[in-house]
């Protein structure tokens, strides 16, 4: 399927959650390699937010139920996490709601959909062990990537509108518009004056989901 979304790094990083040092590192390395531009302007797709993720959890030591160290997933397991969600159907994403989609600490990818979980192929799985991909995402540096699908009550991620960009529910008005603005200095009041016809609880989130991307940089820019 053709990639969707398009993601700068500082964008791809701050989203994902996973530091933008890494982000860099793991496209040099051929990790995991931008799916949409690879050179030049480097841009990242909606499954390569994923894939950034998988990544990060499936390579870090974990512990399994009664304390013990559990060793960081080999390679192959993570190759056979970036082909699944490589395959994913992201047309199943929409603005009333996405599949949740996770992985196992073999590789797996686990979808979601209608109440069934399932692998790809159709097979039914119980393992809980798993990361949800597109829930809220913690990193051990401290940044905290929102949901994927559903960033804020009012806002929606969707891998087919607007290149991916997060955006104020039924509207094409994107979070990022809207905090440029305020980082411009424009205040609140004014910016809720400039669209009259969205609710401020929405521009609110727009500009809280904002401050917290912005944040999940600061880190990145000073390593």
């Amino acid at each position: 399927m053709e990639p969707r979304g398009a993601y700068t790094a500082e964008r791809a990083a701050a989203l994902s959650g996973v530091p933008k040092s890494t982000v860099h590192y793991w496209s040099r390395k051929g990790i995991l390699i931008p799916s949409v531009s690879p050179e030049r302007v480097k841009l990242w797709s909606y499954g390569d937010l994923m894939a950034l993720r998988t990544i990060y959890w499936l390579r870090q030591t974990k512990q399994d139920p009664s304390g013990r160290e559990v060793p960081r997933t080999a390679i192959k397991a993570v190759r056979r996490a970036q082909r699944e969600i490589a395959a994913l159907e992201l047309d199943l994403w929409g603005e009333d709601g996405a599949p949740r989609v996770a992985v196992d600490r073999s590789g797996g990818i686990v979808i979601e959909h209608g109440g069934q979980a399932q692998r790809p192929g159709g097979q039914n799985i119980l393992d809980a062990d798993m990361l949800d991909l597109l829930a809220p995402f913690a990193t051990r540096e401290g940044l905290h990537g929102p949901d994927l699908s559903v960033p804020r009550p009012q806002l929606r991620i969707v891998p087919g509108k607007l290149g991916g960009s997060p955006y104020v529910v039924h509207t094409r008005l994107e979070s990022q518009a809207l905090g440029a603005l305020a980082d411009s200095g424009l205040g609140e009041a004014k910016i809720y004056r400039l669209y009259p016809d969205v609710a401020p609880a929405a521009i609110d989130d727009a500009l809280d989901l904002e401050r917290q991307l912005a944040q999940n940089l600061r880190p990145a820019l000073a390593a």
